[in-house]
């Protein structure tokens, strides 16, 4: 019963720091590295001396203060915006009613002017004109119950700091939510765009075509019994129709299904340098055949994933080399390098290129980064000799991983 009472306690509103911090799949507790900052609270008394150094009162009011600011502040990441603030001046409230017997308290003000920043960044001018009033005040009032100014003086400096670099960061983490949201978008309208094009290819493609055997099959029918020869000379067109239709059903499911270079790496660009991967490409003008680039394009973005997941690099770079025989696509990082544990989709990427007859290479040195170099012919034949098929097998989809 207690547990569940203080899991219900602990669980974030909708609107909250902490809901925030989990929609972008990072840790909301994560903030609970700025506690380390409370140690103060302990060290304090070491520089004051007297009646305000460690003493049996320091003691108690600790016991009694120290669990009340953890709870604040704890409220201060899960609670809505509105009870959040009330924390936060909580614990301004919570320095000022001590400090006539408790010099740590400063700290809890510290935490307090932090913890009152706004949600929107073109609120940050009234912020900073808040904090400009609690130190203002809180000055004046230390100075009267008798704090020497050189205990309050670097109050200012410390708040205006803290709080500028804790919203610089939050702002930068706006920013990367936006961003993430129109990618998101750009890859929604993409597909439905891809969506309306296939159905719009489809309709015209199979349409006219269907209506064709369609009234050809029912001539076919009432000439079988009158005219022989006629009737067969339809269902033959008939046949030859839906051939021809079929080939062409093939030739487009190929180009819906094949994953496209310059796509790619476009989606690499895009990828790397919103994570601060420096990302350049050298490619060749070639003309691949389909199956051919969809096994490159799909290394590409495995290799570009991995880089992006592990690599922990600032560069990236690709380069597409083509000559009339085979093509070579290199795929080079700067990153950690080392001993690479093949894992489902480095064991996919290889199988997908010796398939097509191609080889596939990886290099990697630790802190000299990670080279790929995946190598196939130019034809249309598999290593095998056979004829590619018409449509190309699951492996060779956008989607597979």
């Amino acid at each position: 019963m207690k547990t569940s009472a203080l899991t219900r306690w602990l669980e974030p509103r909708p609107d909250s720091l902490a809901a925030h911090d989990l929609r972008m799949g990072r840790s909301p507790w994560t903030h609970a590295v700025h506690l380390v900052w409370s140690v103060w609270v302990f060290l304090t008394p070491a520089f004051s001396g007297g009646a305000f150094g460690f003493t049996a009162r320091w003691a108690l009011l600790t016991l009694a203060s120290y669990p009340l600011f953890l709870w604040l502040y704890a409220m201060t990441l899960v609670a809505a915006p509105r009870k959040a603030h009330a924390c936060a001046l909580g614990m301004v409230g919570l320095c000022l009613a001590l400090l006539p017997w408790y010099p740590s308290g400063l700290s809890y003000f510290v935490f307090g002017c932090v913890m009152l920043q706004p949600r929107r960044s073109r609120s940050l001018l009234g912020y900073f004109a808040l904090l400009a009033v609690l130190n203002v005040a809180l000055a004046a009032y230390a100075r009267h119950i008798g704090y020497p100014w050189q205990a309050v003086v670097w109050m200012p400096v410390v708040t205006v700091v803290v709080g500028a670099v804790v919203a610089v960061d939050r702002i930068n983490r706006e920013r990367e939510a936006v961003l993430k949201l129109s990618q998101d978008e750009v890859r929604r309208l993409a597909a439905l765009a891809e969506r309306e094009r296939i159905g719009r290819d489809l309709h015209d493609l199979l349409g006219h075509t269907l209506s064709l055997v369609a009234l050809k099959s029912d001539l076919a029918g009432r000439l079988v019994e009158r005219d022989p020869q006629a009737a067969r000379h339809e269902i033959g067109e008939v046949s030859r129709v839906a051939r021809d239709a079929l080939s062409q059903v093939r030739r487009a499911v190929t180009g819906i299904r094949a994953a496209g270079l310059a796509a790619e790496l476009a989606s690499a660009k895009l990828l790397l340098e919103t994570d601060g991967v420096a990302f350049r490409y050298a490619a060749d003008d070639a003309s691949l055949p389909p199956q051919v680039e969809t096994v490159l394009a799909l290394t590409l973005r495995e290799a570009v994933t991995n880089i992006q997941r592990h690599a922990r690099a600032s560069l990236a770079e690709v380069s597409l080399a083509a000559s009339p025989r085979e093509v070579t696509l290199r795929v080079r990082d700067n990153g950690a390098g080392g001993a690479i544990a093949p894992g489902n989709g480095l064991t996919g990427m290889r199988e997908r290129v010796e398939a097509h007859g191609g080889r596939l290479r990886i290099e990697s040195a630790p802190r000299q980064g990670t080279q790929l170099e995946a190598t196939l012919p130019i034809s249309g034949e598999d290593h095998d000799g056979s004829q590619d098929a018409p449509v190309p097998s699951e492996e060779g989809t956008v989607g597979a991983t």
